[in-house]
């Protein structure tokens, strides 16, 4: 079992960047993905980064890649997001989420992670 606390959201304009943050309550280095993903009412929740801490393994969809930038910090047990350039269509909730599994936490798979955060909302405006 694991906690995950996401914050760092809020709202920003178009170009504008944000750091998202997702402390977990225990050590994720071992066989933890952390995956983050975000959602739109009305739309279906869309994953948009993941990261392997044990290995740094990286995966990133067309949709944000060369735009945000994942990393994890072992001594704080925290993954982050880094969110560059960007746009009204990245305004949503994200979410950080935990899975022993690469594809799910990546949100590749139809199953969801097993752990979840709260949620952060990220609003850009044009």
């Amino acid at each position: 079992e694991v906690q995950l606390v996401e914050s760092g959201g809020g709202l920003v304009q178009a170009g504008g960047s944000l750091r998202l943050s997702c402390a977990a309550s225990r050590s994720i280095f071992d066989d933890d993905t952390i995956g983050w993903f975000r959602q739109v009412p009305g739309k279906e929740r869309e994953g948009v980064s993941c990261i392997m801490p044990r290995d740094g393994s990286t995966y990133y969809p067309d949709s944000v890649k060369g735009r945000f930038t994942i990393s994890s910090d072992s001594a704080k047990n925290t993954v982050y997001l880094d969110m560059d350039n960007l746009r009204p269509e990245d305004t949503a909730v994200y979410y950080c989420a935990a899975d022993q599994f690469w594809r799910i936490a990546c949100g590749r798979s139809s199953q969801t992670p097993d752990h979840w955060g709260q949620g952060t909302q990220v609003t850009v405006s044009a």
